[in-house]
């Protein structure tokens, strides 16, 4: 019984959306988005928070600078930010 139960669930996770690591850094997800967040770096205190919570990971580390290919347009980044640097605008076209 054991191995027929395991090759059910073998079976049945081929028919589901499984994908090997590093699929989606193989398909940008930017596409996706309506609205973008701009950075401005007048007031930037380099606190991370844009970094450490952005979901997508699409903030890179100490430049802050935003990767758009792979950007959700979630608005964590801006919604977080203390000093205000980091605005959500309508995505063009």
């Amino acid at each position: 019984m054991g191995r027929e139960r395991y090759q059910y669930f073998v079976e049945r996770a081929k028919s589901t959306l499984t994908y090997d690591p590093g699929w989606s850094h193989d398909n940008p997800t930017g596409t996706w988005r309506t609205m973008r967040p701009i950075k401005t770096d007048a007031k930037c205190t380099s606190c991370d928070l844009c970094w450490l919570l952005c979901p997508e990971g699409s903030v890179s580390r100490g430049s802050y600078a935003i990767d758009y290919d792979y950007c959700k347009g979630c608005g964590i980044c801006a919604h977080e930010c203390r000093a205000g640097v980091i605005v959500m605008e309508r995505e063009a076209g």
